[in-house]
C-alpha cells in the first residue's frame, strides 16, 4: 500500500497515556487474541457490551506514552487511511446530494471512556455511534501478529475502512432503524447484526475500490491482504480457533467465506447498491 507521504487527517484525538478507572474496572493490557477476534469489528452500537461495566465515578489519571517504532509507523499509516475514507465518503455523498460527516478516530491505551461507555484493549477496534468516533489501541496490530498486522498494511487499512463503514451506517440511519428491528425482535438479533457487519465490511470494499481507482494507493495483493483479514474474522474461524464447535445460529459478524465474498462485491463494484444485505436473500 503506497500510503507514505499521502494527507494525515487531522480528526485524530491521541488519548494514549490516559488511565481509566471506574468501580472494579481498570485498564489492563490487551487480552488474548482469541477474545480480541471474538468481539472485534462490533455492530453498530457496542453500548449494549459496554453498558454497566464497573460503578461509580470514572476517574482518569495522564502518564506519559511512548510509541513504538511499530506504533509510530501505524499511526502514521491509519491517519492516511482515515484521510482517504474521508476524501472517498464525502465525494459519495455529494454524489447522493448529501454532506458527509467525518469521524474522529481515538487512539488509546488499555482502557477508554467512549460516549457508549468504557471499553478496554480485549474489545478490539470499535465504532461508537453515540459520539461518532471510532476507537483503536495501536497494540491491536501488535496482537494479532504478522498475519493482520506486521508488513500487511492494508489489512490494518481493512480495519479501519470496516469501522468507518458502521459510521456511513450510522449516518444513513441504517444503524438505528437495525437496532429498533433488534428491540422488538430479539429472535433476530444475531441475524440483523450479522447483515449490519457483512454490509460494513462490503463498505469497507467499496472505499477499497475507490482508493484504488482514484487515489491509487494499492500495490499488487493488497486485495488479497484484505480478504484474508475478513477470512480470519469470520465466525466459524473464531469458533474453531477458540476450540468450540462452529453454530451457525449464533453467528453474529457473518462466516469467513460470507466476509470476505461481500468486501469483495464492496471492492468489485465499487457501488453502495451493492452493498445492501439486507434484501440479500443469500448471505
Amino acid at each position: 500500500m503506497r500510503w507514505e507521504g499521502r494527507r494525515q487527517s487531522d480528526n485524530i484525538e491521541d488519548r494514549r497515556g490516559m488511565r481509566i478507572s471506574r468501580g472494579g474496572l481498570v485498564g489492563g493490557g490487551l487480552g488474548t487474541l482469541a477474545i480480541a477476534l471474538l468481539i472485534m469489528f462490533m455492530g453498530g452500537d457496542p453500548s449494549v457490551v459496554l453498558q454497566g461495566v464497573g460503578e461509580g465515578p470514572v476517574q482518569t489519571t495522564q502518564e506519559p506514552y511512548t510509541e513504538s517504532p511499530n506504533e509510530a509507523e501505524w499511526r502514521q499509516q491509519i491517519a492516511v487511511v482515515l484521510a482517504e475514507t474521508e476524501d472517498a465518503w464525502s465525494a459519495i455523498f455529494a454524489d447522493m446530494g448529501g454532506q458527509y460527516r467525518k469521524p474522529t478516530l481515538v487512539l488509546f491505551s488499555e482502557a477508554v471512556e467512549s460516549g457508549c461507555g468504557i471499553a478496554e484493549s480485549a474489545m478490539g477496534p470499535f465504532y461508537c455511534p453515540a459520539d461518532e468516533k471510532v476507537y483503536i489501541d495501536l497494540g491491536f496490530f501488535d496482537q494479532l501478529g504478522p498475519e493482520l498486522g506486521g508488513k500487511n498494511d492494508f489489512a490494518r487499512a481493512y480495519v479501519v475502512a470496516h469501522e468507518v463503514g458502521h459510521h456511513v451506517q450510522n449516518l444513513l440511519g441504517i444503524s438505528g432503524q437495525m437496532d429498533q428491528l433488534q428491540q422488538r425482535d430479539p429472535g433476530a438479533a444475531n441475524q440483523i447484526s450479522m447483515r449490519l457487519e457483512l454490509q460494513a465490511d462490503c463498505f469497507a470494499g467499496v472505499w477499497g475500490h475507490r482508493a484504488d481507482k482514484y487515489a491509487d494507493i494499492l500495490d499488487s495483493g493488497d486485495a488479497e491482504e484484505a480478504l484474508k483479514a475478513a477470512s480470519r474474522v469470520g465466525d466459524d474461524t473464531i469458533q474453531r480457533s477458540a476450540g468450540r464447535a462452529v453454530v451457525p445460529d449464533s453467528f453474529t459478524h457473518g462466516s469467513s467465506e460470507q466476509r470476505m465474498r461481500w468486501f469483495g462485491t464492496g471492492f468489485k463494484t465499487g457501488s453502495l447498491d451493492s452493498c445492501d444485505t439486507f434484501k440479500a436473500a443469500d448471505l
